[in-house]
């Protein structure tokens, strides 16, 4: 067996990521897939880091537990950028299978969940209502996007819907990429955890919230403590809204610059469920990487990745990547194996909620596409401006006209 040959080098590193603009792809991504698909770069926190760039090697560190997650929150590894959560949550779904939480988790991110889907459909239609009474222009983001999706995941934890805004002004913090610890993440975290274990008395609080509350009663779930139970909560709220909100508003974009996409999904609806998919694949919403740290020596391609040496999965040169998906840049809603992308990610950390993201987005588009046919964005899409240092490119406003 040939050895790997150990690529560093003491020249500049290319600093990651590398653009924040979602309307197009950064010009690095195919050169690096290309030439040096495991390739050095530089972090926003200043430590250096292995970006991956090819589908097969992004999946390969997914998929394999020698990369792990958990432990890129521990003391003294290298860091994408500054945590903004205590360490202990970075492995969140691990944490809530490890507390005995999973089922009663998974139940409630399960879009067939009685009601769901048409309370879905009613908020979007009664979302779109209140654009067309204030219209014919409007912020889609801030109008449409955000609340429907902080308003599905109230519904989720059995939330009152009057909770949203308070637990939505701390995203915009509690998402950022920077190089050092942020105080208002702090101070939001712990009014957060408190509010929401405050929710935990609460006699209107029903869904996974309260099936958490009366699991207090349980002596077989003695172990949890109030806090851990908020800390579910408040984790799935933020992970969840940002997610869906931001993917939501990326696939808006895409479809808003991409009139031909647009004109198929609203002639043929039926097609709107497979376009999701694609949209997927195509959409740049996750801004940064999915960074796991090597356990071990491990082989990677070309290169011996070290134990202790930090790994970046680049899901848009994944989801991109011409090997995988001939012609990667056409939005195509019959490819065999759009399925196949990496949005989602993968191993022991896949999404728990694919399912809802699906049901989520598609909803989301078959009502604005036949309530407002004509949408279209109000500026250019130069003008468009992008939000920076965050962990999913979203635009800060989504000006559209109808």
């Amino acid at each position: 067996m040939t050895t790997a040959p150990d690529i560093r080098t003491d020249a500049p590193l290319p600093a990651f990521p590398f653009s924040w603009d979602g309307t197009r792809v950064p010009a690095e991504v195919e050169d690096l897939r290309a030439a040096t698909p495991v390739r050095r770069v530089r972090t926003i926190a200043g430590d250096e880091a292995w970006l991956v760039s090819s589908y097969d090697l992004c999946r390969q560190v997914l998929m394999d537990d020698r990369f792990s997650l958990k432990d890129t929150s521990a003391p003294g590894v290298p860091r994408q950028y500054a945590l903004t959560i205590p360490p202990e949550v970075v492995n969140n779904m691990g944490n809530i299978t490890g507390a005995g939480l999973r089922r009663a988790v998974m139940k409630a991110l399960n879009p067939k969940a009685p009601g769901l889907l048409d309370r879905l459909r009613e908020d979007a239609h009664r979302l779109v209502d209140l654009m067309e009474a204030e219209g014919p222009t409007a912020d889609l983001r801030d109008a449409f996007c955000e609340p429907y999706s902080a308003g599905m995941h109230c519904r989720i934890l059995g939330i009152p819907q009057t909770e949203a805004p308070a637990f939505l002004r701390s995203l915009d913090i509690a998402f950022m990429n920077s190089a050092c610890p942020i105080t208002g993440a702090k101070i939001n975290w712990d009014r957060d955890i408190t509010r929401m274990t405050a929710l935990l008395d609460d006699p209107a609080t029903h869904g996974l919230m309260g099936e958490l509350a009366a699991l207090r009663d349980d002596p077989d779930y003695a172990h949890l403590t109030d806090e851990m139970l908020a800390t579910v909560g408040v984790t799935m709220f933020g992970a969840g809204t940002i997610s869906t909100s931001g993917f939501l508003a990326m696939a808006l974009v895409y479809l808003l610059t991409h009139p031909m996409a647009t004109d198929l999904l609203r002639d043929r609806p039926d097609l709107i469920g497979p376009g999701v998919e694609e949209l997927l694949r195509v959409n740049l919403s996750i801004g940064d990487a999915l960074p796991r740290l090597a356990l071990e020596d491990v082989r990677l391609g070309d290169v011996q990745v070290r134990r202790g040496e930090l790994v970046l999965v680049l899901v848009e040169g994944a989801n991109l990547d011409p090997e995988k998906f001939p012609d990667p840049h056409r939005f195509d809603v019959h490819r065999d194996n759009t399925a196949d992308h990496l949005s989602f990610g993968g191993g022991a950390h896949y999404c728990p909620a694919t399912a809802l993201g699906r049901a989520h987005a598609r909803i989301a588009l078959e009502v604005l596409l036949e309530r407002l046919p004509d949408l279209t964005l109000a500026v250019p899409p130069s003008q468009l401006v992008w939000r920076t240092g965050f962990m999913k490119r979203i635009p800060e406003r989504l000006p559209v006209a109808w």
